[in-house]
């Protein structure tokens, strides 16, 4: 079953029943979906691979309670942010990337998520495709009841005189029009221009 038609029958249902019954089943992703996105390339390390998946997400976890929301939402940021990097720059920043940015962006969608409170968790998602080339979108945080975008999280190429190029991760909030920039943290990439994103 295509995302859009999996993403429209859970929300329609979901409305139906007043929220009360979410399906499980559709809210699975399909196995070769699950591959296509950590199957990137053979050229990335086993270790860039090792993302938690929906599926990996602890069963002890109570289905649809905050934690698991939260759990599967901060998988899917991950996956969506390897993807954007694409097999190119995953393999040169990797390191960086585990230790200072990924701590950062999950402190973050956390934070957004536990402000939403736990009625309104279970209308959020994040958004499926990552802008190629020079776009700097990573993902998006979408409420599907309000049905707008929460948040905005984005990477950007920085080409500083004399000290070549940085990769400049940072979120935006609805609450300002998304008009500022939350800083994240930022990778050094070469003094040499970077691929294009997914690469």
């Amino acid at each position: 079953m295509k995302r859009w038609m999996r993403k429209i029958a859970v929300v329609l249902i979901t409305i139906v029943t007043l929220g009360m019954y979410t399906p499980p089943s559709l809210l699975t992703t399909d196995a070769e979906d699950n591959k296509a996105l950590t199957n990137i390339d053979d050229g990335i390390s086993d270790a860039t691979l090792e993302t938690e998946t929906i599926d990996d997400i602890d069963v002890t976890l109570e289905p649809y309670s905050e934690d698991y929301f939260i759990r599967s939402l901060t998988a899917k940021a991950k996956e969506q942010t390897l993807t954007k990097l694409g097999p190119k720059i995953a393999n040169q920043v990797e390191d960086e990337f585990y230790a200072v940015i990924l701590p950062k962006m999950e402190e973050v969608l956390e934070t957004i998520l536990l402000d939403a409170g736990e009625d309104t968790l279970a209308y959020y998602d994040i958004t499926e495709q990552p802008a190629s080339g020079d776009g700097e979108r990573i993902f998006n945080i979408y409420n599907y009841s309000a049905q707008k975008d929460v948040a905005k999280f984005h990477v950007r190429r920085d080409n500083r005189p004399l000290e070549g190029y940085w990769f400049n991760f940072h979120y935006h909030l609805d609450h300002d029009k998304f008009a500022q920039h939350h800083e994240i943290g930022e990778i050094y990439w070469d003094k040499n221009m970077p691929p294009k994103w997914m690469a």
